[in-house]
């Protein structure tokens, strides 16, 4: 009950945090971040690596197809548009800049992004976060161009900018032995680093206008199938966690310094961290029953993605995880409505309505 109650205190804080964010913005959403939030830009770069626009990615969303979503379904960004009454924004490198819709908002996301551009690497191509806001600056040019520069400065100061950047620089970087990060830097120096190059690109972004701004934090990295299979035991690393959740408390200070520095700004965190580890540790509150394991049976030895030869679980809304790296459809929807819980917003319907059978493996 302890857990319960603590868990709906943190909820309590974080809807006061992102409803003070997102009142009375316009309907205009601009997303950035990696593959929690990709919704397909990576399909665009011919030598990414960071890729899932095949089977069974995407098996639970509209027609049942894969979209670039590193999920079987919606991401956080896709549920938390529709609670705000929005479609979800499509991908950057889907649009010309001549579209009416880089009105409507736009996702800058991209598989193996981080803060750091030098995290992914080996993922050969993405946009990292500094690629990512230089999008945004060619798309403020090109909306300057269509409706002029008051109206422009307008809709930029009015938008909300959704931003989950983080993953990658422990997962694909820091904790990766074989990578220069690893050997160059203590943690407390990489923390260091991360947060000074973060307070840069938020400087940028408010330099193009963004005012609100919502930084969903890292959950617990340690207790994700990929980091599980490094423990030897099953258990969670729990020097994973301690790395999020040093992460997220240096972020949140960055971001209350920022609001206090910068006229109108308006930053908030969104701290899922225990809104996740209690649905892995309590997956039967939420209604899942296994959370240390994922759906597709992946090996995490080469990746972890959910490969079309892989084989699913006969009930995909009983996991948290859809691979070795990201929740499930499901999950999602319970973090996104714990991240944005409000009686008053609509609830966000899946795109499908029941979930298929389970397929065959190809």
């Amino acid at each position: 009950m302890a857990a319960l109650m603590a868990t709906l205190i943190v909820c309590l804080t974080l809807t006061i945090s992102i409803a003070m964010v997102t009142a009375a913005s316009s309907t205009v959403q601009f997303v950035f971040g990696d593959s929690l939030t990709d919704v397909g830009n990576n399909n665009f770069l011919q030598y990414s690596l960071a890729k899932s626009n095949y089977p069974w990615y995407g098996v639970d969303y509209i027609n049942r197809q894969p979209t670039g979503r590193f999920t079987n379904g919606r991401t956080i960004g896709d549920i938390i548009s529709a609670k705000l009454g929005i479609p979800s924004p499509p991908p950057y490198l889907s649009l010309s800049m001549n579209d009416d819709a880089i009105l409507q908002g736009i996702n800058f996301a991209s598989g193996g992004a981080g803060i750091l551009n030098e995290t992914g690497v080996y993922f050969v191509q993405k946009l990292s976060f500094d690629d990512q806001i230089t999008c945004l600056e060619k798309t403020k040019a090109a909306i300057t161009l269509k409706i002029g520069e008051k109206a422009a400065e307008k809709l930029c100061n009015e938008a909300v900018y959704f931003i989950g950047l983080g993953s990658n620089d422990y997962v694909n970087n820091f904790m990766q032995p074989f990578l220069v990060d690893a050997q160059l830097y203590t943690h407390n120096e990489f923390l260091e680093l991360l947060t000074l190059t973060l307070n840069g690109q938020l400087r940028r972004l408010y330099g193009l206008g963004a005012r609100k701004v919502v930084f969903h934090g890292l959950g617990p990295l340690g207790c994700i199938p990929s980091q599980r299979v490094k423990s030897g035991t099953g258990e969670c690393l729990e020097e994973a966690n301690q790395y999020a959740l040093e992460f997220n408390s240096r972020v949140k200070k960055l971001l209350v310094a920022l609001n206090a520095k910068l006229p109108g700004a308006q930053m908030a965190l969104a701290d899922s961290y225990d809104i996740v580890l209690d649905l892995i540790n309590n997956p039967e509150r939420y209604g899942f029953k296994i959370s240390k394991t994922s759906c597709c049976n992946v090996d995490t030895t080469v990746g972890g993605l959910c490969l079309p030869n892989s084989r699913l679980c006969s009930n995909r809304s009983e996991y948290v995880f859809w691979d070795a790296y990201h929740p499930t459809d499901a999950a999602n929807a319970v973090i996104a409505g714990l991240l944005f819980a409000d009686p008053d917003i609509r609830q966000a319907p899946s795109p499908v309505s029941e979930l298929a059978p389970a397929p065959s493996p190809l």
